[in-house]
């Protein structure tokens, strides 16, 4: 039986302790998928076979690797490609966070690293990254969990993997602030500090991009329609490339100094317009009501 000849939706999940696999799980059940939890590496293949002979819902697959499977290996990129040989097209998620909130996250619960021994929680998560380094560069996706909380991450995954067809780019429009950072995960960096900043209007310090007036002061400036059109455009004109590349997800990062007026604002336009243009795009606000 050649794979091809039905659609066999299959995701695998990775990445670092304490990064969200779990929530990344229950939110692929949520959207249809017969999750399989702990899997060893080594049964990847046997377990994309099941699932296409069993058919139904088992077509929508996902299989939760762990470090602390004793039969896990370094070699995701070799289990992906004999997947792929058999006519399979899985898709590679991989969840991160900082080191300091992976260690927050370990502490509160008062559990130690899979990976630390008799050494420090910080020497654990260092041991795993780099064990997980190769997976993380060969992955389809990669979601920072380091300012989402369980609902956002849950959200996140059922935007990317929910109904729609698996084959066609997916572009998450992505707002944050530049204090707190650039996202990892980003494709594009747009930077929207060229505008002036809401925060300085007392009217508007207090509200967000999301808010009409907001919206319209920001837009409204010289230089932003041509931004956000020029962008959208490019976005665009780039999209059938990477979808012949086979690249499935594409994250737009807009950034202002906050992440709460001006990248917010922009973001909202920005997908509204991709969508005009028949691209699959969601809005995501990172850092919005963090200050």
């Amino acid at each position: 039986m050649d794979p091809d000849e039905v659609a066999t939706d299959l995701v695998v999940v990775t990445g670092v302790s304490g990064g969200g696999r779990s929530t990344v799980a229950r939110a692929l059940e949520n959207v249809g998928f017969y999750v399989v939890d702990n899997l060893p590496q080594a049964l990847m293949l046997d377990m994309a076979q099941l699932a296409f002979q069993a058919g139904g819902a088992a077509r929508r697959t996902a299989m939760v690797l762990d470090v602390r499977s004793r039969a896990f290996s370094t070699d995701l990129a070799g289990a992906i490609h004999a997947l792929k040989e058999r006519g399979f097209s899985p898709r590679v998620l991989f969840v991160d966070a900082d080191d300091e909130v992976l260690i927050r996250r370990f502490e509160s619960v008062r559990r130690s690293h899979p990976l630390q021994g008799d050494g420090r929680l910080a020497d654990g998560i260092t041991a795993e990254r780099k064990l997980l380094a190769e997976a993380r560069e060969q992955s389809d996706v990669i979601i920072d969990t380091s300012h989402l909380n369980v609902n956002q991450l849950r959200r996140r995954v059922e935007e990317l993997f929910g109904g729609e067809d698996v084959r066609k780019l997916r572009i998450t429009v992505l707002s944050f602030g530049f204090k707190y950072g650039l996202p990892p995960d980003a494709d594009y960096v747009l930077d929207a500090r060229f505008l002036p900043n809401p925060f300085w209007v007392p009217d508007l310090r207090d509200h967000t991009g999301l808010e009409d007036a907001v919206s319209k002061y920001v837009l409204d400036q010289e230089g932003a329609s041509t931004f956000v059109s020029n962008y959208a455009g490019l976005i665009a004109s780039t999209a059938p490339g990477f979808e012949r590349e086979g690249k499935r997800y594409l994250t737009v990062a807009v950034g202002c100094t906050g992440g709460k007026h001006r990248s917010v604002a922009i973001t909202e336009e920005l997908t509204a317009q991709l969508r005009d243009m028949r691209l699959s795009a969601h809005p995501s606000h990172r850092d919005l009501g963090r200050e």
